[in-house]
């Protein structure tokens, strides 16, 4: 029966528990709505039916996945009466007398299988014994066959809620408001700021052994004001943007035409799967980018008055203690070094979330066409390249973020007065065979290996993202193109303080990166719409 465009099941009235009703129903796919051809998508699963309870306007909070697993799974749960209202919307196809009689027919299976669970706990031996009797009835007349698929599924569901460090810093990205990240990033980089000011190193300068007057100020240092508060907050809005719209929509609609392939909570299984990845970065961040170089770069130089590295905000006291004493030093730079490393970890954190989206995709892709079944997938092409848009968004963001890394590290050992007169004077040495003279002061610079790690690291995830996407003949052209930009950047980043005029290529190949993140593909939007077009002709 059809209502609303939806499959309709009445409310058969047999005296059903929850358990055996809904059961009936999800196989049967009830308040699924009917494909293009007119005939049934085929039954709910887990994922779909928490999907669309989530998408009723009127619930605000939505269902977690879990829940919903619960109700397929053979166990002894019902359902609470909040649910039975979003479980009575689906089944009654957005009827409102259909609602009303699922609703009633919902609570009363609810309050039969209490009942039938208490009468079994009383006239079984053992609770475990109770919960093998069957809960299927004898099949009737008119009642629809049962499939496999909805038992399968229930194979691979775990019992408990995942735990871990990957679930829990996957749950920063995907839970609450898509603004929350990155405002946590900007409000930390922003109280720094504020701190450094009332500190007076926000802007400071000392005269260097060779007359030099360097900048060194807390504000002119493009790794903690232009990465901290435009680039991170960029990249994290992307990766929690496009990680929102493979969980819920394109997982989704690629799992409709390959349920029989991929499963179950797959994604969750595939995000435990690099539990070890994240403790990995987690301890790398956190222990060594984080304390151990603090205590190299800052906390030793100023116990000893020392000068090893190149002199910045962190260190002006060794040189002028009438504006920041050392207790404030050490106090001020562990909170930014802390700061710095818990950004970072959440940053490399999202590198492995695109890992691991490309990988899912990548899995349900080879699935389906190791069942020759590569023509029931219109919409791949579209998903694959809004995932690789997204991806090469970020690649774009962190490498850039790099640049600012290893370019502020650069002008500190260099002759230049402020870091943009730095870039202006180098700029002036390509175009008018201008001299600044050769660098004479050589500090250990560890930022320049940090920064290393950051790209290498960012350009490997967008390569894999290619190859494993790239056989995709549609979308082989927009990655091209994707790739040349990243290549161009990667060279950039290399060329830093390399020779007179590297920046006339730093920021040529900045703006048309620039330009990337507003057009990925670099194409039209007719050739998007293209390429989708393909995509469904194909």
């Amino acid at each position: 029966m059809e209502k609303n465009g939806k499959i309709f099941v009445p409310p058969p009235a047999d005296g059903s528990d929850f358990k055996e009703l809904f059961k009936k129903l999800a196989a049967a796919g009830a308040g699924r709505p009917l494909g293009e051809d007119g005939f049934p998508q085929g039954p709910w699963t887990p994922e779909l039916l928490a999907d669309a309870i989530s998408k009723i306007d009127a619930n605000r909070v939505g269902v977690d996945l879990r829940t919903v697993q619960l109700w397929f799974q053979e166990n002894d749960k019902g359902i609470s009466p909040a649910n039975i209202r979003w479980l009575a919307r689906i089944f009654g196809c957005d009827d409102r007398e259909a609602t009303n009689d699922w609703l009633n027919e919902l609570s009363s299976a609810q309050t039969r299988l209490t009942a039938r669970r208490r009468d079994q706990k009383k006239t079984s031996g053992s609770t475990a014994t109770a919960l093998r009797v069957p809960d299927t009835s004898a099949p009737e007349k008119n009642q629809v066959p049962l499939t496999p698929v909805v038992s399968v599924d229930l194979q691979t569901m775990p019992a408990e809620r995942p735990r871990g460090l990957a679930i829990k810093t996957e749950a920063i990205f995907s839970h609450g408001s898509h603004l929350n990240l990155p405002a946590w990033i900007f409000a930390g980089s922003s109280a720094l700021g504020f701190l450094s000011y009332i500190l007076g190193i926000h802007s400071i300068t000392y005269v260097r052994a060779d007359g030099i007057e360097k900048q060194v100020g807390f504000l002119w240092a493009p790794n903690w004001t232009f990465l901290f508060m435009v680039l991170l907050p960029l990249f994290f809005a992307v990766v929690i943007e496009l990680l929102g719209f493979w969980k819920h929509d394109g997982r989704l609609r690629l799992l409709a035409e390959a349920d029989r392939v991929r499963r179950g909570d797959a994604w969750t299984l595939h995000l435990q799967a690099n539990s070890q990845t994240y403790w990995a970065v987690f301890l790398i961040c956190i222990l060594f980018a984080g304390v151990v170089q603090w205590i190299g770069v800052q906390l030793i130089p100023l116990l000893e008055q020392a000068q090893d590295f190149a002199p910045s905000w962190g260190t002006i006291g060794i040189i002028r203690p009438d504006i920041l004493s050392t207790p404030a030093a050490i106090v001020f730079t562990a909170l930014a070094y802390l700061y710095m490393s818990t950004s970072f970890y959440l940053l490399f954190a999202g590198l492995i979330l695109l890992h691991t989206i490309i990988h899912d995709l990548w899995k349900l892709k080879r699935g389906t066409e190791l069942l020759g079944e590569q023509r029931a997938w219109p919409d791949t092409s579209e998903i694959g390249l809004r995932i690789m848009r997204g991806v090469f968004r970020c690649s774009v963001l962190v490498v850039l973020a790099a640049i600012c890394m290893k370019a502020q590290s650069a002008y500190l050992a260099s002759q230049g007065p402020d870091f943009v007169t730095w870039l202006v004077r180098d700029v002036w040495a390509a175009l008018a065979d201008y001299d600044d003279g050769d660098r004479t002061f050589d500090y250990i610079m560890p930022t320049h290996y940090s920064s290393l790690l950051v790209v290498l690291s960012t350009c490997s995830v967008f390569v894999y993202g290619a190859i494993r996407l790239g056989d995709d003949r549609r979308l082989r052209s927009p990655l091209w193109k994707m790739s040349a930009v990243i290549g161009l950047l990667f060279v950039s980043y290399m060329l830093i303080d390399a020779f007179d005029g590297f920046s006339v290529l730093l920021i040529v190949t900045a703006l048309i990166a620039t330009y990337g993140l507003f057009d990925p593909a670099f194409e039209s939007a007719w050739r998007a719409r293209e390429i989708r077009g393909d995509s469904h002709v194909s």
